[in-house]
């Protein structure tokens, strides 16, 4: 996409980053959050790979943050890559942003020799389930999670 580039997190943009996170996880602090990411800048790219769509001009426009899973639903092998968030601003869905960030993460996983990559998101989020299956990812099954405090 024009005017977009894929690149690897740095930590000069840590406040962009919290930014776009804090709209991915609004139920999550800021406190939280920048925990999380002082932990994943500490983990490095080899653990939990971070990528950003770096704007010409404006910032940041999204993110994917990666890793990998002992195993992924409807995977044959493990471990899998794994996308753990993915995140592109209102005013870039639809240009094919997330497209990219996704492709930059499975480029990441065959780096490390995986065979396979996973992903999840909520039952009710229509737009993230039309973009996976878009990018050619195959719903494998549909979970309702359940918690009791005793």
């Amino acid at each position: 996409m024009k005017g977009i580039l894929i690149r690897r997190v740095k930590p000069e943009d840590r406040s962009e980053w919290l930014r776009m996170r804090l709209s991915l996880w609004p139920e999550n602090s800021t406190v939280e959050m920048l925990a999380e990411i002082d932990e994943i800048l500490a983990l490095g790219d080899a653990e939990c790979p971070v990528f950003v769509a770096q704007r010409a001009e404006t910032g940041l426009g999204g993110f994917l943050e990666g890793g990998t899973r002992k195993y992924g639903e409807g995977c044959e092998t493990g471990p899998v890559g794994y996308i753990e968030g993915w995140y592109v601003d209102e005013d870039l869905r639809r240009e094919g942003v997330g497209a990219l960030l996704v492709r930059a993460m499975e480029a990441w996983a065959r780096e490390q020799g995986l065979t396979e990559i996973a992903s999840d998101t909520w039952l009710d989020n229509q737009i993230s389930i039309t973009a996976h299956l878009s990018l050619g990812y195959v719903e494998m099954e549909r979970l309702v999670h359940f918690a009791k405090k005793l």
